[in-house]
């Protein structure tokens, strides 16, 4: 095994940035503003939800280069080799400001100005990405930006101004820099494992799923990072020790997708974002629910792998993927081992992983044609919210028959749970009002929910009844019929 080298580096605006003495729970935005002095960059929530602190950060997926918004605050600079990290420092040019920034003096996009820097970032990310986005692109944006003064529709004018605003490539930093970075980053991509001490502390980055392994065979009780958007709270909020820390966002081969006949393959460590175009295409059930885990910031570094293998009982993405009937593949030193999904949670922070052992992939096979299937999120606010419970439903229906069941819930006990006395309840029974009404009962044997701040106990119970009938009427009750007749006329 290669000898660990003792630092990483990555590129800040258009410095290379190299650190040997860096602890593994220092953040991105406390570098920027307490090393750096480039205090552009705010803190606000420090913990991924208000957008204050959003930067761009550059890597390399096969040979593209991709720039994701991403949120400062719960972003650990061990996880930033062979990165380009970019701040609002970095967009005006000789002294002109860039169209994003213009737009937003413009149209009047910032009043206390305090969030206005990570809104300009949210809104640079979608520049680069998007020359024609609609208002629905906008605002998908903007979903992890919180702003108190605009009420929003002065930044929404100004992000469609700026779309129109497009000068010479030359003007733009990245669109000039794009292929001496994209060579910058080529040359620092790890060959080998990286292990960075200070003191007691230390972090590792492994090259690849083989220097994983040895990694976490070496350091059994380590903690995985991929995204840290949950992690990333276990330190800014409840000041958790999390030493030693091996970050793995950086392993190209956990974030490949492979389809087949057979379904979708899910490398541990694909992201929301990267995830979100073949789920939705697969599954089409996928698509909306997504689209409101977070904000862009947060699909952006958080994976599928993570929100499994961190076994929340809240957690968005395996109750869809346990009535799809998912499988986990689990990695170790000494080799593979793959059990249906439904199995890996087995109580409350307990989950079928040996010491040594981590989430490799996720293995989704494709739904049959008449499958009916979707899932519901429930929480206090639309969007950027955690789950107050979470239903995933899937019937297979012959005939007017309900011939399978399967559905699944978060937030309805310790681990994402199967409802198998509702779904005994439905089979063999008419697809009807009548048997979901019936069926509803079977909820209280099921689950015992827990009242927090969240929601209360009865709520839901109630909630889950609900959904059981939201999702009938949308598969076969009236608004099916509904819509139907609509696409005929």
């Amino acid at each position: 095994m290669p000898q660990p080298t003792g630092s990483i580096s990555f590129v800040l605006n258009n410095r290379e940035i190299t650190l040997s003495d860096v602890a593994p729970t220092t953040t991105l935005l406390d570098y920027l503003r307490l090393e750096r002095r480039l205090t552009g960059t705010k803190e606000g929530c420090a913990e991924g939800d208000c957008g204050a602190c959003t930067v761009l950060v550059g890597r390399l997926v096969g040979d593209r280069l991709v720039y994701e918004s991403i949120n400062a605050c719960i972003r650990f600079l061990g996880s930033l080799q062979a990165t380009h990290v970019v701040t609002v420092e970095h967009l005006a040019q000789d002294g002109a400001l860039h169209p994003v920034q213009q737009a937003m003096v413009d149209f009047h996009g910032s009043q206390c100005g305090f969030c206005t820097p990570g809104f300009v970032m949210s809104l640079y990310g979608l520049w680069l990405s998007n020359e024609n986005p609609s208002r629905a692109d906008i605002e998908k944006a903007l979903q992890g930006n919180l702003c108190r003064c605009t009420g929003y529709e002065p930044i929404v004018r100004a992000a469609e101004a700026a779309a129109e605003a497009r000068p010479s490539d030359i003007f733009d930093p990245i669109a000039r820099e794009r292929e001496a970075i994209t060579a910058r980053l080529k040359a620092l991509a790890p060959t080998e494992t990286i292990t960075v001490r200070q003191g007691e502390n230390c972090l590792i980055v492994p090259a690849d799923g083989d220097s994983l392994a040895a990694a976490l065979s070496d350091n059994p009780g380590a903690t995985v990072v991929a995204g840290s958007t949950d992690v990333g709270l276990w330190v800014t909020k409840q000041m958790r020790p999390i030493n030693p820390v091996i970050f793995i966002n950086g392993i190209s081969e956990l974030q490949q997708i492979e389809e087949s006949e057979a379904g979708l393959t899910i490398g541990a460590g694909v992201s929301y974002t990267m995830a979100f175009a073949a789920l939705s295409r697969t599954f089409p059930g996928f698509g909306p629910l997504i689209d409101r885990i977070g904000g862009e910031q947060v699909r952006n570094m958080g994976t599928i792998g993570g929100n499994i293998a961190n076994g929340s009982p809240i957690g968005d993405s395996p109750p869809p993927l346990i009535v799809l009937g998912a499988t986990v593949t689990l990695r170790s030193r000494d080799g593979r081992r793959t059990l249906p999904l439904e199995d890996f949670f087995i109580a409350y922070g307990k989950q079928d992983r040996k010491p040594g052992e981590f989430v490799e992939s996720i293995f989704v096979p494709r739904l049959p044609a008449d499958d009916l299937f979707a899932a519901y999120k429930i929480s206090k606010r639309r969007d950027e919210d955690i789950s107050a419970l979470l239903g995933a439903f899937r019937l297979s229906v012959d005939n007017g028959v309900v011939r399978s069941a399967r559905i699944a819930f978060g937030g309805m006990a310790a681990t994402p749970k199967r409802a198998t006395n509702v779904e005994a309840a439905l089979i063999g029974k008419p697809w009807s009002e009548d048997t979901v009404r019936a069926a509803q009962v079977a909820f209280e044997t099921d689950y015992q929910p827990l009242t927090d701040w969240r929601a209360t106990s009865d709520y839901r119970m109630l909630t889950a009844k609900n959904l059981l009938m939201r999702f009938f009427l949308e598969s076969g009750g009236e608004i099916a019929q509904l819509r139907r007749f609509e696409e005929t006329v």
